[in-house]
């Protein structure tokens, strides 16, 4: 049975009095009973409306968290196919899987971490560090332009097929072909991030995990965001039933991708509740668990803590982990209108209302992250939406609309 929701109207005669705006530059910030109301009512419309059955909000303006909040189920019987045995309300420690936000969380962080500490240079070929991808029409391929999508690899292949470890994996990524010159246009490769988490590998001798555990989470008291999480006290919110979006993704050529691979060919297709385990199949199957695309899980209060990071020039506990300079060039927009690694661009972050030098990124399992360096303000939406299941087109509920109302709602609202 679906949660009472209640969902609420905020009649702008009833605030008359209220401040419009939140006033950033008073030491002590809060957000005002009819804000925190409208934010409210937003999320609990999407729940009421089946479009994500749970939700975590978290807001930092000015240094604090001024919101935090979870909504609906971590998981349902009455969602996601197979009935599990009890519902689960969603709580603020609940962890997600947050699919494409490892790219930027994770990985480009990690890189991050290598320029800043001169490890490496954002103009280096890959080939230097990836011996495999070492052939003449990859030879002019550069971080950078792993960074920027920029690289003419392909968008995605269904790696499983082919391989079932990170070296396999690895060794058959640089054996395709370019999808399109290097340099020449932008598209969104995870074959891409897949390489970056290699390379952050074989320059540091260490597992992404570890180096980015020793280099940035751990500095920052950070316990909740890791890949392959195994801690029996650890709560998650339930994504998908197995993987139907990526069986279709392989069988239907006008799903968007050509394969030439039988979705019969796979014996692997999941046929569970995933809960704890990544979806991303290129991540568990191909990558076992832990890539530079997919694969990370977190909370989203530590996810801020990264996003304060980045909004307080790298500094956190006394210890500088990033110089201001090294951000500013990651949060640079290129020709394409993104940063390196970051989306910058208001087709990508669906908001209509974007202040210059904002950046985020978005996640298929429907988590979200934007930070707003003109106010040192953040936002964090968590939500599970992929345990609804698919529609008959073979579709996840869009959570497009309430990203954007709930971005602009904080971008008005944290104006100073």
């Amino acid at each position: 049975m679906l949660p009472f929701i209640l969902v609420y109207s905020c009649d702008s005669s009833t605030y008359a009095q209220k401040k419009e705006k939140v006033d950033v530059s008073q030491p002590s910030f809060f957000l005002e009973e009819y804000q925190q109301v409208k934010l409210d009512s937003l999320v609990n419309a999407a729940i009421f409306d089946s479009v994500i059955p749970g939700a975590v909000l978290s807001i930092f303006v000015g240094n604090q968290e001024v919101y935090q909040k979870a909504y609906g189920w971590a998981s349902s019987q009455d969602f996601g196919g197979s009935p599990l045995e009890q519902s689960e309300a969603m709580t603020t420690d609940h962890m997600f899987d947050l699919a494409s936000l490892t790219k930027v969380f994770a990985t480009t962080m990690a890189v991050m971490k290598l320029v800043n500490d001169k490890e490496i240079d954002l103009s280096d070929p890959i080939a230097q560090y990836l011996p495999l991808c070492e052939k003449p029409e990859w030879e002019e391929i550069t971080i950078r332009h792993l960074l920027t999508h920029t690289s003419g690899l392909a968008p995605w292949k269904p790696l499983y097929y082919h391989a079932s470890t990170s070296e396999e994996t690895y060794a058959y990524i640089c054996s395709l072909p370019l999808a399109s010159e290097v340099g020449d246009e932008r598209h969104y490769s995870d074959l891409g991030f897949m390489l970056l988490g290699y390379l952050v590998e074989n320059i540091s001798g260490m597992s992404l995990q570890n180096y980015l555990h020793e280099n940035i989470y751990h500095p920052l008291g950070l316990n909740k965001t890791l890949f392959l999480p195994e801690d029996p006290t650890f709560k998650f919110a339930a994504t998908s039933h197995g993987n139907p979006f990526e069986r279709k993704m392989v069988e239907d050529p006008d799903f968007g991708y050509t394969c030439d691979e039988n979705p019969d060919d796979f014996n692997d297709w999941r046929q569970r509740i995933l809960i704890g385990e990544v979806n991303d199949g290129n991540a568990y199957h191909a990558n076992e668990g832990m890539a530079g695309h997919a694969g990370l899980f977190s909370t989203a209060h530590e996810l801020q803590q990264l996003m304060q990071l980045l909004l307080k020039g790298g500094n956190a506990h006394q210890k500088n982990i990033l110089d201001s300079q090294t951000i500013k060039t990651f949060l640079t927009k290129d020709i394409f209108g993104h940063g390196l690694g970051w989306a910058m661009s208001a087709n990508t972050i669906p908001v209509s209302n974007l202040p210059e030098g904002a950046f985020g990124h978005t996640g298929f399992t429907g988590t979200y992250a934007l930070g707003l360096p003109d106010r040192n303000a953040s936002l964090v939406l968590l939500t599970n939406r992929q345990h609804l299941g698919v529609n008959e087109e073979g579709y996840y509920p869009s959570v497009t609309s309430l990203r954007r109302a709930v971005s602009e709602y904080f971008i008005d609202i944290s104006k100073p």
